[in-house]
């Protein structure tokens, strides 16, 4: 029993601690921010690694070339965690809990997704303008040709997908695999947004270069995505008719779960101009339905932290008798 609670208390004191402090407190200086040292990790390394032209065929030097980095950059952040979770395990449980909760809050983020997709319903009683700027801050698409429909559908797929991302899937590897976990996915869903481009993107051809970054967040995402749509169902009372189909729409194997019982739950459609449609014969969303699917995200995280604690409870239950 001493065995158990020793694992299980830290770790149940900090899941609560860092929601807590996101809500207060928000993200912590940019100076001080893990995910940033990440990003900066990323952006020095990628210039580096990554060709400045597209070369015809598959290109193995640049995939290997992404591959070591990403490697190097994961084993980094990777060991830091593990060494700082190490020793912070010999504390007392309440402080060990308390400062666990301080580190693991900056690889969630959902005060910050809130107050962005806000935002852009904010921005838009202002002017249909206004709007697509707010919406650019979030999304990575061309904003300023979207009607006001558009930018509400492209706000709440960021809402739907971000949620997972910065929320549920960091959480989720928590409770697997304690703070490295969590840091690891951060990593890699960072890398993933950096570097995983079809293309070029800021005069670097991604389309080898990045592809590593790209399928490792596609498996460090493939549960939390669908746990993602499984909360929002939940929430809502019901499973979305048609969830497996229309999630499937999308190009991405993971983000189309949580953005169609998204579409679902709010009957609203969601779409992507030239790449897909979510619910199709479903309404355009409206200033409502940006509103109701904040809410059903905050639920989200509830029910996520109740079942977080009994997943917790349980893994570490059975670790503590093997």
């Amino acid at each position: 029993m001493q065995v158990w609670v020793a694992a299980f208390l830290p770790a149940a004191i900090a899941l609560p601690v860092a929601l807590l402090l996101d809500r207060l407190l928000g993200e912590p200086p940019l100076r001080l921010h893990p995910v940033v040292w990440m990003g900066r990790y990323l952006g020095w390394i990628g210039g580096l690694i990554g060709p400045r032209e597209e070369k015809p065929g598959p290109d193995w030097t640049s995939f290997c070339a992404g591959a070591l980095a990403w490697y190097g950059g994961a084993a980094l952040f990777t060991l830091a965690a593990i060494v700082l979770n190490d020793q912070i395990v010999l504390l007392h449980p309440l402080a060990a809990g308390l400062l666990l909760g301080l580190l693991l809050k900056p690889m969630l983020s959902w005060r910050m997704l809130r107050g962005e997709v806000a935002g852009v319903e904010t921005a838009l009683a202002q002017s249909l303008d206004a709007g697509r700027r707010q919406l650019g801050r979030i999304v990575s698409r061309q904003v300023m040709r979207l009607d006001e429909g558009q930018v509400r559908e492209s706000a709440i797929e960021s809402l739907a997908e971000n949620l997972n991302d910065s929320v549920v899937a960091p959480v989720f590897w928590f409770v697997v695999a304690g703070l490295p976990g969590a840091v690891l996915y951060r990593f890699a869903n960072t890398a993933d947004a950096m570097w995983g481009y079809r293309g070029f993107r800021g005069g670097i051809h991604w389309e080898w270069a990045g592809k590593w970054a790209a399928r490792v967040d596609d498996v460090l995402s493939w549960i939390p995505a669908r746990i993602t749509a499984l909360l929002v169902a939940a929430v809502c009372g019901s499973w979305p008719k048609g969830l497996r189909t229309e999630a499937r729409r999308t190009p991405s194997p993971n983000s189309g779960w949580p953005m169609a019982a998204m579409a679902l739950v709010l009957g609203v459609r969601l779409r992507k101009p030239g790449a897909y449609t979510l619910n199709e014969q479903g309404a355009a969303p409206e200033a409502g339905h940006t509103e109701r699917a904040l809410r059903i995200c905050a639920q989200v995280i509830v029910v996520l932290l109740a079942w977080s604690l009994v997943a917790m409870a349980a893994l570490r239950w059975s670790r503590a008798w093997w």
